[in-house]
């Protein structure tokens, strides 16, 4: 990759541009749909308590979904219905033949385990790729219900004309939702992966060598210039809402005059996330119509 001039700041990973593309092509293949089956993909959407982060998020999904015309339904839930109650509506959900996808807003309540209520949501309507099955379809390379936002961030370096094959790719997350599925996804394009997180010991030495770094901690001011080598991608993946009000991510403003390309934030990944569910729910009505292949 070519290293940035002396005092240029690094081109824009425009998440918001490209998902407004994708939602174009999405929304005439939702209406092609519509023609011939007599019917749109439908998305419900569960948000348990009232956390306002987790309602902002809910309310963009269920915009985006009207935008491309999938029907959206939305159920609220106070934080004091129980586990089982929560689960029962997913297995209801499971059964309802005008539901193509179900997504559990996170974070839950404490009292709810997470696991058994994101579990039940049958893999086939599972559009957020949470799922176990979803996760392994995607390590072994079906990646028709790839995880969203690692989908996101590959749509992105797709974008700008990354090329995977070969290089050197370091992801400081290794959760189960961000850092693992994103490996795995970038093993099946021959990236040579490395992950990171707060147990590393010398993170500079990893970055510093890495041609695209990905980085998820939250952790503002994290990533800085000097953690990079020259013309290095970066895709910020954090977020956090600073005192000043602003949501911020991982990466210091050095960052910009060292990279190549970085994602805003927000700005970035955030549209691309949404952008990949609506994918996944329009996938997951064609495999019911038999357009898709059901996976193996």
């Amino acid at each position: 990759m070519a290293p940035s001039a002396p005092g240029k700041r690094a081109q824009v990973l425009d998440g918001k541009a490209l998902a407004a593309r994708l939602e174009t092509g999405l929304k005439a293949e939702v209406a092609d749909l519509k023609r011939r089956f007599g019917k749109a993909p439908g998305l419900t959407v569960i948000l348990v308590g009232d956390d306002p982060a987790s309602a902002v998020y809910v309310k963009r999904k269920v915009e985006a979904c009207g935008r491309v015309g999938i029907v959206s339904r939305e159920v609220r839930l106070p934080a004091t219905v129980s586990e089982d109650e929560l689960v029962g509506l997913v297995e209801g959900l499971n059964r309802d033949a005008d539901v193509n996808g179900i997504l559990v807003q996170v974070p839950l309540p404490p009292h709810i385990h997470k696991a058994r209520v994101l579990h039940a949501v049958q893999p086939y309507k599972d559009v957020d790729a949470f799922h176990p099955e979803s996760v392994g379809h995607a390590l072994i390379g079906d990646e028709t219900m790839a995880p969203c936002t690692p989908q996101g961030v590959l749509l992105l370096l797709d974008a700008a004309g990354v090329q995977l094959a070969g290089a050197e790719v370091v992801v400081i997350n290794h959760s189960n939702l961000i850092g693992k599925p994103l490996a795995a996804l970038l093993i099946n394009r021959d990236a040579t992966v490395t992950v990171c997180h707060k147990q590393t010991k010398d993170l500079k030495a990893h970055t510093r060598r890495a041609d695209v770094v990905v980085t998820a901690t939250g952790v503002p001011g994290l990533l800085t210039g000097d953690h990079l080598r020259d013309g290095a991608v970066v895709v910020d993946v954090g977020i956090t809402r600073g005192a000043d009000g602003k949501l911020h991510g991982d990466c210091d403003d050095s960052v910009w005059s060292k990279a190549s390309w970085v994602t805003p934030v927000p700005g970035g990944v955030g549209p691309m996330t949404i952008a990949v569910l609506l994918q996944n729910t329009v996938r997951s009505f064609k495999r019911k119509m038999g357009i898709l292949p059901a996976p193996l």
